[in-house]
């Protein structure tokens, strides 16, 4: 068990197989791009043991977008390439991540909750995709968006900015449950975590694998992959 700062912003908390991470700047948490180097390396390269991790956010929001300031074309890709990276690791990542989304999001910072592999939040929350209120089209939002949520949805959400309310979220598939109380979300994202916990992380890993490699194949062509992993998983199982 232990505490560390991962970079400015980054809180880590370790328990056994269960990390614990915390957004914490006093801007709404924004995510600068030494916070997403820092947890793009954590998701790609986890400590030895590691099974699980909860993503939250300091104070009333759980984070409200990215820091913005690159400003010359080399800055601008840098920062793009950060963003995207960090993306992929998330859906790439062993660790079975779980996001504890204790207030509002807003543009990057709805797609660290999103694309976590369980997310939960309270009906206070609101999340939006304010960058068109800047001149700004959400393209990297809009590579993952489309694909969860559709085409018309995907344009309404961020061709208006407008926010929405976890219900609203979990009705989009986006978030799996909302939950009455700040309180109550502390608890359930416990009560979800020994859950997994008693699961097997290797079980998990191949779930994940399973779910990313065959999104965009036809049925057939996920079935033949389904097929050798299940040998191959028949034969790893524990007995």
């Amino acid at each position: 068990m232990g505490v560390q700062t991962l970079c400015v912003g980054l809180v880590l908390e370790t328990k056994g197989s269960v990390l614990r991470l915390q957004l914490d700047r006093p801007d709404g948490n924004l995510i600068s791009r030494d916070m997403c180097r820092a947890l793009s390396d954590l998701l790609t390269h986890p400590p030895a043991g590691a099974h699980i991790l909860v993503l939250s956010g300091a104070g009333e929001s759980f984070c409200l977008g990215r820091e913005r300031k690159a400003s010359s074309p080399q800055e601008l890709t840098g920062e793009v390439a950060d963003l995207i990276g960090l993306n992929q690791a998330l859906t790439a990542t062993s660790l079975v991540t779980v996001a504890q989304v204790n207030g509002s999001a807003a543009g990057f910072g709805v797609g660290l909750a999103s694309l976590c592999d369980v997310a939960i939040t309270i009906p206070a929350a609101r999340f939006s995709f304010p960058e068109v209120t800047i001149g700004l089209a959400p393209t990297i939002v809009l590579a993952w968006l489309q694909k969860a949520v559709g085409r018309r949805r995907a344009f309404e959400l961020t061709a208006t900015g407008k926010q929405i309310s976890g219900n609203e979220m979990l009705q989009l598939g986006l978030i799996n449950d909302v939950v009455d109380s700040v309180d109550k979300l502390e608890q359930t994202v416990a009560d979800v975590v020994a859950d997994l916990s008693r699961r097997s992380p290797r079980v998990h890993c191949e779930i994940k694998s399973m779910l990313r490699d065959s999104e965009d194949m036809s049925l057939d062509q996920a079935y033949a992959l389904s097929s050798g992993r299940l040998i191959l998983g028949s034969m790893l199982k524990e007995h």
